[in-house]
């Protein structure tokens, strides 16, 4: 498929199922698999472990007797890598491709255990997403997997004579953390790279370990040009117009983002829990949308806290 089959009409897509020709949302919405059809098909990305049987089932429905050749990851946070271990038993041929830094935190026994722990504790969660029946979400414990496809900035994957796959490093939600570009059909997974807009109608600004890594990052992407670009979560934005508003609304919230946190830091008097007690209050606890669990955030929102609590010292003595 070429470039000019894409769909432009603008739109907001956040169900299952085929976006553009050749490109499928599988799983859950909430954190997908993205399943890209070809000669060599791929998918990006592996969800939570308990919604792997899922996404399976329509993987291999839409593929009608053909298999992924290769699991491209974002990163490696338990929801974005959940059901990783169970496509590669799946799909023997399969392998996983993601960063070097993230082959080696999968190697981590204490990082492995913390994924297992918030994929078994999200369970709950995603059976009371719509749509999703309940009776088909696995139980199974997470399956620590092998990075055996390591990527990184600039290289090129050929999946076939007229499509491949751009890897570009997106530090600054993970160190970790690259983006996928599929430049014959216009097509960005970013992930959290791009921000990430909840069902609340907010965007969630994603750095954890670097602000300007990740403001960069975004940066980077944005000048991209992109048809559709996926999010970590929830939605799919279809047409160049969509896509470059909501780039635009992203850099501003995550500029937006470090001003409160700041003024927020000056009120507490450089208290970083109590600053994430205030943001959690405003962000987490206002949302009334099914999301993630409460322990999965704070781990998020402090780490936030905490890096700009140290960026604003390292400013404020220049």
């Amino acid at each position: 498929m070429n470039a000019a089959r894409i769909e432009t009409r603008s739109a907001v897509f956040d169900k299952l199922g085929p976006v553009v020709d050749g490109f499928h949302v599988c799983g859950v919405p909430w954190s997908p698999v993205y399943l890209l059809d070809g000669e060599r098909p791929v998918l990006f990305e592996a969800g939570f472990a308990c919604m792997w049987r899922i996404a399976d089932q329509m993987i291999r429905s839409t593929l009608a007797g053909r298999t992924p050749r290769i699991l491209f990851l974002t990163h490696v946070h338990w929801d974005h890598c959940g059901g990783a271990g169970y496509f590669r038993r799946s799909f023997p041929e399969l392998h996983v491709a993601a960063s070097k830094r993230a082959g080696q935190i999968m190697k981590r026994p204490n990082a492995v255990a913390l994924m297992a722990d918030l994929n078994r504790e999200v369970i709950p969660r995603v059976a009371l997403v719509d749509g999703v029946d309940a009776s088909r979400l696995s139980e199974e414990s997470f399956l620590p997997f092998e990075v055996d496809m390591s990527v990184e900035d600039g290289q090129t994957v050929e999946l076939g004579a007229d499509l491949t796959v751009r890897v570009l490093a997106t530090p600054g939600h993970t160190r970790d953390h690259v983006s996928y570009y599929i430049p014959e059909k216009k097509i960005l997974v970013a992930t959290e790279a791009s921000g990430c807009l909840d069902r609340a109608g907010h965007v969630i600004t994603e750095f954890l370990v670097d602000y300007d890594a990740y403001l960069a990052s975004l940066k980077r992407l944005a000048g991209l040009p992109v048809e559709v670009l996926c999010q970590g979560h929830h939605f799919v934005f279809v047409g160049a117009s969509e896509v470059s508003a909501f780039f635009a609304r992203s850099i501003r919230e995550a500029e937006s983002f470090k001003e409160r946190v700041y003024e927020l830091l000056d009120d507490e008097d450089g208290r970083v829990e109590q600053v994430v007690a205030r943001i959690k209050a405003e962000e987490y606890d206002a949302n009334p949308y099914v999301k993630q669990i409460e322990q999965a955030y704070l781990l998020n929102l402090r780490a936030q806290v905490t890096h700009l609590a140290s960026r604003k010292r390292v400013k404020n003595k220049q």
